[in-house]
């Protein structure tokens, strides 16, 4: 991987994280579009930047979610903790969030331990990214269509964070989208745009930071780990984080008046253009 590769890639992974269209896909779409292949030592050339790389880099956009929701943040760790030993705290909203956040990350670190090499190896087939670009645009419409739109942040319950906590397992195939997922789920469940998104970012911090340190030490510890190395993987971190900490603060302000169609038109382009050049053998799904 070159220095100017590696501020593409982060400023993809800032670009895409929060928006539902998949950061993890377009990791892998843009470098094999651009037919960049990657040469790490001891293996053959491939496009793919690895999953590692893509879960550590995404720390950065998790820096920018803290820094953009901090005083949120603090707040609802303040309350947990409060609320562990004084009863009274235990009905605000800020401690309840915390439980909510830390019951709704439960299923992604369960399945993210069970499917590990899966996720790593072949669910990063880019005739699946295909599908799966495809498949949520079209439940993201109906969540559109039949969604309430009429519970704000304050109204979010156990039941929500059971939901979007398990839609938040599907994110880790590529091409769904964290964001997406979670979002949709939100939807669902009569949350409006705004308080989806903003339980989905809220929520994205403990699964990005668990996956991306889990990366992180397995990398450091293992000789035959695949990837760019630290510094570009670092200079890629940086640059996910400041264009994702003005990517959080669009998206937020778009969601206040806006739905989600141009997100899920997006999608649909997208996942149809990679079937017509993995069809005509213009990429290659695997490389």
């Amino acid at each position: 991987m070159t220095f100017l590769q590696a501020i593409v890639l982060g400023i993809v992974q800032g670009l895409t994280e929060f928006l539902p269209i998949s950061s993890t896909a377009h990791l892998r779409i843009v470098p094999a579009i651009f037919g960049w292949h990657f040469h790490y030592a001891g293996h053959a050339s491939t496009n793919d930047p690895g999953a590692a790389f893509t879960a550590i880099v995404q720390l950065g956009t998790s820096a920018a979610i803290v820094l953009y929701f901090w005083r949120e943040l603090l707040q609802v760790s303040v309350a947990w903790f409060r609320g562990l030993y004084d009863k009274s705290v235990r009905h605000s909203l800020e401690y309840k969030l915390g439980w909510y956040l830390i019951l709704a990350t439960i299923p992604v670190g369960v399945f993210g331990l069970l499917f590990s090499h899966q996720i790593e190896t072949g669910a990063r087939n880019l005739w699946l990214i295909a599908s799966t670009l495809i498949g949520l645009a079209i439940v993201l419409f109906a969540a559109e269509k039949v969604g309430r739109r009429e519970r704000d942040e304050e109204q979010i319950n156990r039941t929500d964070a059971i939901a979007v906590g398990t839609a938040q397992a599907l994110s880790l195939i590529p091409g769904a989208s964290r964001s997406g997922v979670t979002i949709t789920a939100g939807l669902f469940r009569g949350l409006t745009r705004e308080a989806a998104a903003r339980f989905s970012f809220l929520l994205s911090i403990p699964a990005v930071v668990l996956s991306g340190g889990y990366e992180a030490v397995k990398s450091a510890n293992d000789s035959s780990h695949v990837g760019p190395g630290a510094g570009l993987t670092g200079i890629a971190l940086v640059f996910a984080f400041i264009v994702g900490l003005a990517s959080i603060a669009w998206l937020m302000k778009w969601l206040a008046n806006h739905t989600t169609y141009v997100f899920i038109y997006y999608r649909i382009a997208l996942g149809v253009l990679l079937i017509v050049l993995l069809s005509t053998g213009v990429l290659d799904a695997t490389n």
